[in-house]
């Protein structure tokens, strides 16, 4: 058969592709065919939306054309024939106009590293075209499936809130009374409303978006024909009529259906699998029906899920509430399911054949006794889908040649109640842990029961129902007696071994009880049975911009798709790609490397080990880790070669194929593995003053105990990447690298190349997120490409895949810590011992540095005047963890705070009090012997607790915990105290270079890179000052090794300060040579100063340069200044946990900020709300998960959960502190990248708050007072912390020899 051409339209321009191969995907296609790179490629897995595009197709059933978001990394393009498709570049530009939605999220502030905004964009921009006046919850809802992490969400819903109907932003100016500045439980966020002007929008007009192709609404009526697309692997079919799917699924019993490709596009990408054949039934009439029926609605199997939910809407909206029980529940499951991108393609029969053991709607329709129909080649059957329906692991009762036709969801009857329940570690997360479908019928007008069933998802290998508890119910009445039996019933029948895949054991039991509880409730309760912001100073000139809300400079070019990120570099002519082989072993000698069947996939180029490293193998910021495994690995995921090819995807396939042997050695990977075996990298950390016995013997009462910090995942949503280009003479060599640290990645290329530095040049346009995690890490990728470049003699580019990206960079180091505290009664502190461990992984990278920052930060606010923190470096197989925001300090700073809320307990103080009573002073000295000058904390607390009505809101929260039973809140505030510098002494310089060119124009650089925080328009705004001309004058294009040599890191927060100043130097220095011309022109203009400099020959080019003075501090002697100053701030955080599930909501967070005099409040009020979110991530829901044999679990998106548009406080206020300039830095500013993150740990108390008030409800329990929870506060934490009645039938023991499925490292 030949194959077919494939018809699609991409941005109204129509596509033929004459060579359609299945395993393409649209992403792919759009960046490297059609060269459209404003689509990026963020985790490949359908769960962060920076790929959103939207699809545009006619409905034949419906007659009219509909548009709908999509994930461009899961659709292939074989799907898309007579589709439309619309990505960012056709919606708006910068160099024609920006769409109202673009001009919004970028005036707004919502687009910091840019990365993520095409997709948002994108989500938004469907919206307004199915609907142009969304309600604010539509449009929260649109954004469900995509991801941010720079932002802290708040802006993006600020600015795209304009659109709403309900939420147009007055700006304060109306009289309305439901105006967002008046309203208190708000759904987003008051801020002020001066850092944009939303009378400056342009208006959304419906009638000026594009028009659907009119060729492909010419073909609307013309019948569909079979497609076939042949590719290297993979046979495509498209069917259009049932009978020619059926004769095909009779000829092919193995070929697969696909109509999402959700489920398959992952297997295929993440699991290696290969599907020879793909039929896709999605054009099929019967197939996409939904019929209205006597007992209930039958939807076609290939419906999306989106379908589904607004038919189900629509029911409930208009049938009487007794019929619609089971609607209810199937909304309520799809409502929390994924992404709107997801919903629109993933169909209704995709999800029930899957068969997944912890799918959210198979437990509901096994509940409800859904109705499935069955065909295949002349056969027929409907059943209904109970016990039985899933025989095994991911199997069902579909015979080889059926298929499954429809599926009729029921109407309810009088007396029936229904309820579904999921519990999962995002609200939107379709990686369930726990789901349930709950089904009663009542014998009519009693409450005794006909019917119980109740059907549970991710308690087995497949959905089961629990029949032994419900058969022995049949006609008992629903009472507490019912309760109490059907409760010990589910513990006894759902056990769960120790061992059992996804762990969580007696969370995930507990949880099967507590949904029985809920659902008990809500029974009762329907059968009726139950009772901003900175002003610039007066007088300030128009054209001075320091201290003025500029948006992101580059916000209108990544709104648009037009940002360049390193790897939408166009391809080279002769270009190739290279993926790394990693280690599957946690420590193990390399036996053998077998490329023999890598070198058989299409377009296999060469297989790089260390034997092809041409100067020293050897790297690392401490030389002790290699460019690729010599003979030994010591961590999953460790690199030991690369192979390069054609295409990502070749790569992809060798890689794969290369077989390594391995004899496995001990492994040490958890910190009290490390421990025991005495495995540390050095000697001890210490920091001691004061007189800790005589401390100890002072003290009233003494509390000790451990306490853990689980680690990190940065999260940037652009992933590593970089591309050598060799330049063929005396071993130059350029590199386009996604770092924040060109000096390293120049010094390690030199290295492992073996020529000087001066032949390696750095380029770095901008980052799409770096948190640290790209200042060192991003070397094992740049070395690697470097060395396949030269030896291929071509351009050789690597980006990572999500899930390699999570596997073997590293991130945020766990922590435990023992510690003992000594205080008075009257919570005075008086002596204070911690021994700090943190899991360092492989290699030494920046642990050293990190540990020190934790003990010069082990006092936060609080004076302790006999102290001694010690630090202990873990040396583990583990892949190296590294650099993240904040660089020890907030573990360091987590600690000092448990141990301050264990003294507030102790004592029975409020926990303010004690706080407030232990906070140093102005002048006070620290343990580590600096003065405090500028001690602003004091005056933060106090606004903080004014602005926060702490103490009203206190007793509220009393009262609503003294009514409420199972929801309980609580209420936080903590200070913070961040020492701002490098500790390494010498790299707190930097340089700037500046040109003036004739026309007036300036181009900047400087040493720092751009990752989103702002810094190049920071410096922009810095250098308008200094000059005194328009910041439209100044350019500032990229970061390069030659131009600023020698530069430090774009880390620890003191990029604009040390560049800043460096960039005011060179501007002094032009200032000085243009001044005698301007004495002799005073009226003349800066373009006539700089022409008359540059005719009487003067240069119009300068370098600057700047060290922070008197920074440097001895450990072994405890003196010296080790901080220029400190950044302070406050944080007060009320939450509502649910105690049966673990749920909590931030319900509400106030923060003020001492950043000195504001160079841009909107840049900072933006990292702050960044910040403190990603600290949101930390001390709450990012939980990594490794096996006990060192590999990581959580490698993606849907099992690594970073917050959400969702998980954000409904109101987040940030204020930043007034007349507080600091003298320390660039034009009276301070650091504030870093310094906001710890304030989310107001939030991880106020859980334990809650938490502590729903154990004093429970008496009964034997509990102690002061208990225990290690962060981060998971619902698993929660849920187990809030001991009752169920979580005590559940307690699951652990026999001694038992290996659990995942490990806390």
């Amino acid at each position: 058969m030949t194959a077919d051409e494939l018809v699609f339209f991409v941005n109204g321009k129509k596509v033929v592709e004459k060579n359609a191969d299945p395993e393409t995907t649209l992403l792919a296609y759009l960046r490297r065919k059609l060269g459209l790179s404003g689509t990026k490629l963020g985790c490949g897995e359908g769960g962060c939306g920076a790929c959103t595009v939207m699809f545009s197709k006619y409905d034949r059933l419906q007659n009219k054309i509909v548009h709908f978001p999509a994930n461009a990394c899961l659709a292939p393009i074989c799907s898309l024939h007579h589709v439309a498709v619309t990505t960012v570049e056709g919606i708006g530009s910068t160099r024609t106009r920006l769409h109202p939605v673009q001009e919004r999220i970028a005036k707004s502030h919502g687009s910091q590293c840019g990365f993520c905004t095409p997709g948002i964009v994108m989500s938004m921009y469907t919206l307004l075209r199915n609907q142009p006046e969304p309600t604010m919850e539509e449009i929260e809802d649109a954004l469900q499936g995509n991801l941010c992490r720079c932002t802290g969400y708040r802006p993006i819903l600020q600015g795209f809130r304009t659109f709403a109907r309900d939420g147009g932003c007055c700006g304060g100016k109306g009289n309305d009374p439901n105006c967002c500045m008046n309203q208190k439980k708000d759904h987003t966020v008051t801020l002020s409303p001066s850092l944009f002007n939303p009378e400056e929008f342009m208006p959304l007009d419906p009638t000026q978006e594009p028009i659907f192709p009119p060729e492909l609404l010419r073909l609307k009526d013309a019948p569909q024909k079979q497609l076939h697309f042949e590719g290297e692997r993979v046979t495509w079919i498209q069917a259009s009529t049932l009978k020619e799917l059926l004769d095909l699924k009779a000829q092919h019993p193995e070929a697969t259906l696909v109509v999402g490709n959700m489920e398959i596009g992952i297997e295929m990408k993440f699991k290696n699998k290969l599907f020879p054949l793909i039929v896709c039934p999605a054009w099929i009439p019967e197939l996409n029906s939904v019929e209205h029926g006597e007992e209930g609605i039958s939807f076609g199997a290939s419906c999306p899920l989106s379908c589904v939910e607004k038919t189900l809407l629509d029911a409930v909206a208009q049938l009487p509430t007794h019929k619609t029980e089971v609607f209810r529940g199937v909304l309520e499951q799809l409502r929390w399911f994924s992404g709107k991108q997801l919903k629109s393609v993933a169909s209704i029969g995709g999800n029930v054949i899957t068969a997944s053991p912890i799918s959210d709607l198979n437990p509901v329709f096994m509940a409800s006794g859904a109705k499935l129909t069955m065909v295949s080649r002349g056969t027929r059957r409907t059943i209904r889908m109970d016990h039985t329906f899933f025989p095994g692991y991911r199997k069902t009762l579909l015979g080889p040649e059926e298929i499954l036709l429809a599926i009729e969801i029921p109407y309810s009857r009088e007396g029936e109640f229904f309820s579904s329940f999921k519990q999962s570690s995002g609200r939107e997360d379709y990686v369930a842990k726990v789901t349930s479908g709950m089904r009663v019928l009542f014998k009519p007008g009693t409450t005794q029961i006909e019917e119980l069933v109740l059907c549970y998802g991710g308690m087995a290998d497949r959905t089961i129902s629990a029949l032994k508890t419900t058969r022995k119910q049949l006609s008992k009445f629903w009472n507490e007696e019912l309760l109490q039996d059907v409760c010990a019933g589910l513990a006894e029948e759902l056990q769960l071994a120790p061992d059992a895949p996804g762990g969580m054991i007696e969370f995930r039991r507990t949880l099967t009880l507590s949904f029985f509880f809920k659902f008990y409730l809500t029974v009762l309760q329907k059968l009726g049975k139950v009772d901003s912001e900175d002003e610039v100073p007066k007088g300030q000139s128009e054209e001075d911009m320091v201290g003025r809300p500029l948006p992101h400079l580059g916000a209108s070019m990544q709104a648009c798709g037009e940002a360049m990120y390193c790897d939408d570099i166009p391809r080279y002519q002769n270009e190739l790609s290279l993926r790394l082989v990693t280690s599957t072993r946690a420590h193990a000698k390399i036996k053998s490397i077998d490329t023999s069947e890598a070198q058989k996939v299409p377009g296999f180029v060469c297989f790089l080990s260390a034997d092809d490293v041409s100067g020293s193998n050897k790297t690392g910021f401490f030389n002790d880790e290699t460019v690729f495994a010599n003979d030994e690995v010591t961590c999953v995921g460790h690199i030991i070669g690369a192979v390069v090819t054609d295409t990502p995807e070749h790569a992809q396939r060798a890689a794969q194929a290369v077989k390594i042997t391995y004899e496995d050695l001990p492994a040490i990977i958890t910190i009290e593995d490390a421990i025991k075996h005495n495995s540390f990298y050095g000697s001890e950390l210490k920091i001691e003053k004061g007189d800790l016995q005589k401390g100890f013997a002072e003290a009233d009462n003494i509390v000790s105990g451990e306490f853990y910090i689980g680690g990190q995942e940065h999260f940037y949503l652009e992933t590593h990447c970089a591309i050598a280009v060799p330049k063929g003479e005396a071993g130059e060599m350029e590199l386009f690298v996604s770092t924040q640290n060109t000096t390293k990645t120049q010094a390690f290329v030199a290295k492992v190349l073996g020529v000087p530095a001066n032949r390696i040049l750095i380029r770095v346009k901008r980052l799409g997120g770096g948190f640290g995690g790209k200042e060192i890490r991003s070397t094992l990728v740049s070395t690697a490409v470097a060395v396949g470049a030269y030896k291929t003699g071509c351009p050789v580019r690597c980006m990572l895949d999500r899930d390699e990206d999570m596997l073997i960079t590293g991130g945020r180091h766990p922590f435990l810590a023992r510690y003992k505290v000594g205080f008075m009664k009257t919570g005075r502190i008086v002596a204070l011992e911690v021994d700090h461990y943190s899991n360092a992984g492989n290699t030494l990278d920046l642990s050293e540095a990190i540990m020190q920052q934790t003990l010069l930060h082990m006092d936060n606010g609080y004076k302790i005047p006999n102290i001694r923190g010690t630090g202990w470096l873990c040396k583990t197989n583990l892949p190296s963890n590294t650099a993240f925001r904040g660089f020890g300090r907030p573990q360091g700073m987590l600690i000092a705070e448990h141990w301050m809320s264990e003294i507030a307990v102790t004592c029975g103080l409020p926990a303010e009090e004690v706080r407030r009573k232990n906070m140093y002073k102005e002048g006070d000295l620290t343990h580590f012997n600096q003065k405090l000058e500028g001690f602003t904390l004091t005056r933060c607390w106090d606004e903080c607790l004014a602005s926060s009505q702490y103490h009203a809101r206190k007793s509220e929260i009393d009262k609503f915990n003294k009514e409420n039973c199972w929801k309980k809140r609580g209420l936080c505030i903590v200070p913070t105290k961040f020492g701002v510098s490098f500790t390494v002494h010498f790299l707190n310089q930097a340089g700037a270079l500046i040109h003036v060119y004739t026309d007036g124009s300036v181009l900047l650089t400087h040493g720092g890179t751009e990752m989103g925080q702002g810094l190049h328009t920071k410096m922009v705004q810095v250098a308008s000052r200094a000059l005194k001309i328009p910041t439209s004058k100044i350019y500032i294009s990229e970061t390069s090794t030659n131009t600023v040599p020698n530069t430090s890191p774009t880390a620890a927060s003191v990029s604009t300060d040390l560049n800043g100043q460096a960039v005011y130097e060179a501007c002094q220095t032009i200032l000085k040579r243009l001044e005698p011309f301007k004495r002799k022109n005073p009226s003349g203009s800066w373009e006539d100063w700089v022409i008359a400099a540059y005719q009487d020959a003067v240069s119009l080019s300068a370098t600057g340069f700047y060290k922070a003075p008197d920074v440097g501090y001895s450990f072994e002697t405890n003196s010296g200044n080790p901080f220029n100053y400190f950044s302070y701030g406050v944080a007060c955080s009320e939450v509502e946990i649910d105690c049966l599930t673990g749920d909590h909501k931030n319900l509400r967070t106030d923060i003020v900020m001492d950043v000195g005099s504001s160079l841009n409040p909107a840049i900072d009020i933006g990292q702050v709300e960044g910040a403190f979110v990603q600290g949101l991530g930390l001390f709450t829901l990012e939980e990594l998960q490794y096996s006990p044999e060192g590999s990581l679990y959580t490698r993606g998106p849907s099992t690594y959960k970073i917050p959400t548009f969702d998980s954000i406080p409904i109101e987040f206020r940030v204020s930043l502190l007034r007349d507080s300039p600091n003298k320390k830095a660039i034009y009276a500013s301070k650091a504030v990248g870093e310094p906001p993150l710890f304030l989310a740990a107001s939030v991880f108390f106020a859980i334990k708050d809650a938490i502590r008030a729903a154990r004093a409800q429970h008496k009964d329990y034997d509990m102690k007072e002061l208990f225990r929870l290690d962060s981060p506060a998971t619902q698993e934490k929660i849920r187990n912390a809030c001991v009752d009645k169920f979580t005590t039938l559940c307690v699951t023991g652990v026999p001694e020899n038992c290996k659990a499925w995942s490990l806390r490292v």
